[in-house]
């Protein structure tokens, strides 16, 4: 077994009872094993003369998988090829990306999976998850039991597709890319994820002149018509599987906060957008924060008699710059957790940050209450009297105070950019974070706009513009940066969500919880963050680790994240009956071993004729 699923011992994949045989095994995806299927089970499953003579190893088939995958050059056709491998074989297609995890992903997923899904209509050949569209609403509950009739189902994907990564508005695109990295890095078995798509229209022109558009053809709805017809979905989910993870992905900035704060109290819902991009990064600022404490003394206020460190997260005074839904994201993940961790009220914890967006510093500068009330970023926005004067910026707007106003006035300990303005981080603005604290402070920098060519700065320019101080992570995969400083090479941790989203959807699941709550995320995130090489390696001084773990090592840490989100489910009582009431008899110190069991790996099954066993989807 391959040791990225150390933690399935392969005592736990139990054989299989299937109904199929013969054609229809051999096309059945989630059960077909191609050459892989041993001489026993070909006699008995009906396939024998229906396949070569040579029993392949799941090894060999990767191989020649593998091989297979390069002769394609272009990412695209990489992707076609992938797709068509998982048309055929669910077990040799998450087995191959498990072993070319970091050369894959980017395959499957962002960036390529952007284009995959701008040429939709186009490359459409087969169709794969469930489409709702608005004008067929009074179908919708007939579709979605024709779809999901007799499945146990744990994971549901739904999008809009009005915000995909750097496309934006696609009208449909099916997200089929997440719920795979769900299965290949959460462990969450494939047969009880189901993608849809809510065909709402698109205001996509390109699209709307298209012929070959395979969507509803119409402006997208909006205001109540579309609150009412992802209401009725919503309702279907919470009737059919009260127990599943609802996740809604690429949503319009201002829906997604809002369907996010609408159903987040009556059932499992999550944004990843949203509370996978704040989660990791607090992970990341909970390592950097422990990195920068461990054994030292600093000064603070200039006050020789009071010697402390800034070991709490309400130390810290945080700046991001770029306000959308992966900023906001994270200035409320960061907040939540001052207020669980610390003990400060929100109010209080809301003051530790400056959020800035392609204008300047958001404040509320002579804005209308009404103005404040529609921004889902109010919370955040500084009064304009308390640190600037009136001449600081626009008279009745809430503009002007640029990043290095700010940097100057307030000394950051930690400045995040997720704004995709490259270069947005000069060497001005970078040596003004690390000029404004004490000579043993490490500042905080993580610049995790992607792609790469979008990053504000670039990891060796900030340790470089920062003498070696700055401890760094960035959104984007970077490479070391050579003899950095006293002739230490220092890693670049990536803060990717995948580190950490499909483990707290993973343990949401195993808990069966009624909600994904603030402390679960924060669980998860504490997880993540004590698995950080640079704690691990910490030595009195930090030694130039990453502050996060290899992505590499995705599918091992987010099984540790998804027992720690599950322990703490248990814990707050927000887990299902089953664990609470005592009488399944699990409890708190069943979680490793049950996860263990649920998780599923890309690993043939023994299997065993049974007419009355399992069919198919």
């Amino acid at each position: 077994m391959d040791d990225l699923h150390s933690h399935k011992p392969a005592e736990l994949i139990a054989p299989l009872r299937i109904s199929l045989r013969g054609h229809a095994l051999l096309t059945s995806p989630r059960f077909n094993k191609g050459t892989g299927f041993p001489l026993a089970e070909r006699k008995a499953l009906g396939l024998e003369g229906r396949l070569p003579t040579k029993v392949n190893t799941l090894e060999q088939q990767c191989t020649r998988a593998y091989d297979q995958l390069l002769q394609r050059d272009l990412p695209i056709r990489k992707n076609t090829f992938l797709q068509s491998l998982k048309d055929q074989n669910w077990t040799l297609y998450y087995a191959l990306l498990a072993r070319h995890l970091r050369e894959l992903i980017p395959i499957i997923y962002t960036p390529t999976e952007a284009e995959a899904i701008s040429s939709y209509s186009h490359l459409f050949r087969r169709s794969e998850g469930l489409f709702l569209a608005f004008p067929h609403q009074d179908m919708m509950e007939e579709s979605f039991l024709e779809q999901t009739r007799g499945r146990e189902i744990d994971l549901i994907v739904v999008t809009d597709a009005e915000a995909i990564l750097g496309i934006g508005d696609q009208g449909v695109g099916i997200s089929t890319a997440k719920s795979a990295i769900y299965t290949l890095i959460g462990g969450l078995d494939p047969s009880r994820s189901l993608a849809v798509t809510l065909d709402v229209g698109t205001n996509n022109e390109e699209l709307l002149n298209d012929p070959l558009y395979v969507g509803w053809p119409e402006k997208r709805v909006r205001g109540e018509a579309y609150d009412s017809f992802v209401d009725k979905f919503v309702q279907l989910v919470r009737k059919h599987y009260p127990h599943s993870l609802l996740h809604f992905e690429d949503f319009g900035v201002t829906n997604a906060h809002r369907l996010l704060g609408r159903y987040r109290e009556t059932h499992a819902v999550f944004n990843d957008d949203i509370q996978g991009t704040g989660a990791v990064t607090l992970a990341c600022v909970m390592s950097a924060i422990r990195v920068s404490s461990e054994g030292r003394t600093i000064v603070l206020d200039g006050d020789s008699d009071h010697q402390t460190v800034r070991k709490r997260l309400s130390d810290q005074r945080v700046i991001i710059f770029g306000a959308g839904s992966a900023g906001l994201g994270i200035a409320v993940q960061l907040r939540d957790a001052m207020v669980a961790e610390d003990g400060i009220e929100p109010e209080q914890a809301n003051k530790a940050f400056w959020l800035i967006d392609r204008e300047g510093l958001l404040y509320d500068n002579g804005l209308s209450e009404e103005s404040l009330q529609k921004d889902h970023r109010r919370a955040f926005y500084r009064p304009s009297t308390e640190e600037w004067g009136a001449n600081s910026a626009q008279e009745g707007t809430n503009k002007g105070v640029s990043l290095l106003e700010v940097v100057k006035h307030i000394r950051p300990t930690v400045l995040i950019g997720c704004s995709t303005a490259a270069g947005a981080f000069t060497q001005d603005v970078i040596e003004a974070v690390a000029d404004g604290l004490h000579e043993g402070e490490h500042p905080i920098i993580l610049p995790l706009s992607n792609p790469s060519r979008l990053v504000e700065a670039t990891p060796e320019n900030i340790i470089k513009w920062t003498n070696g101080r700055a401890l760094v992570a960035t959104g984007s995969p970077f490479e070391t940066v050579k003899k950095a400083v006293n002739g230490k090479d220092i890693d670049i941790g990536e803060c990717n969500n995948a580190l950490i989203y499909p483990g707290i959807g993973f343990g949401a699941i195993l808990a069966q919880s009624r909600s994904v709550t603030d402390t679960m995320l924060i669980a998860g995130a504490r997880r993540l963050a004590a698995l950080s090489p640079a704690i691990n390696d910490l030595d009195g001084a930090y030694n130039g680790s990453a502050l996060l773990p290899d992505f590499g090592d995705a599918p091992g840490v987010n099984f540790e994240v998804a027992v720690a989100v599950a322990e703490q489910a248990i814990k707050e009582g927000s887990a299902g009956q089953q664990w609470l009431s005592g009488e399944a008899g699990w409890g708190l110190e069943d979680v490793r071993q049950r996860a263990g069991e649920k998780v599923w790996v890309p690993v043939y099954a023994d299997f065993i004729y049974d007419k009355q066993g399992v069919g198919d989807l």
